[in-house]
């Protein structure tokens, strides 16, 4: 399933980023739902950056989705990988368990909308291959993972200004 969301930041485009790429700022975010995660990877090379976290899913799960995952924890691996020389990069997302069957990934931008302010773009798509029920679950659990990325946002809003003092 296709996604797209926007976020405007109050800073430019190499402090996002640096918050963004920041394994502290993200273990210490609450997002619904979620486990704060573990930092699997966390490396700069020349201008690439990337960051891979381990979340775990703690919410409720309807009863098709627990018939699915049975008795297993439901974890995934997320990885932000972003080139600095021009903001762009991915976000992608697999499961543990089954990563062919349950995985995502998504083109991220940050454009600079002017010399404090940047804008995020995320686009991409979400896949659950489990036939019959796959394309219903990715229909419930997309708006949870934008839901994610707003409330991530928002944190990130205010630590960037927070920065600025």
């Amino acid at each position: 399933m296709h996604f797209e969301i926007e976020h405007d930041f109050p800073a430019p485009r190499a402090a996002v980023a640096d918050v963004l790429c920041d394994p502290e700022f993200h273990t210490h975010l609450d997002l619904p739902d979620l486990s704060r995660p573990e930092v699997v990877t966390s490396t700069i090379d020349g201008a690439v950056r990337v960051l891979r976290l381990r979340y775990e899913y703690i919410g409720q799960l309807d009863p098709i989705a627990r018939k699915v995952v049975g008795g297993r924890k439901l974890t995934w691996i997320q990885e932000l990988r972003l080139d600095t020389t021009d903001y762009a990069g991915t976000l992608s997302f697999s499961a543990e368990e089954d990563p062919r069957r349950v995985n995502g990934e998504a083109k991220v931008v940050i454009v600079a909308v002017d010399d404090t302010t940047s804008r995020r773009r995320i686009a991409g798509d979400f896949h659950l291959r489990i036939p019959i029920v796959g394309g219903t679950a990715e229909k419930k659990i997309v708006p949870g993972l934008v839901r994610r990325l707003d409330v991530e946002a928002v944190a990130l809003s205010a630590a960037l200004e927070k920065q600025r003092g």
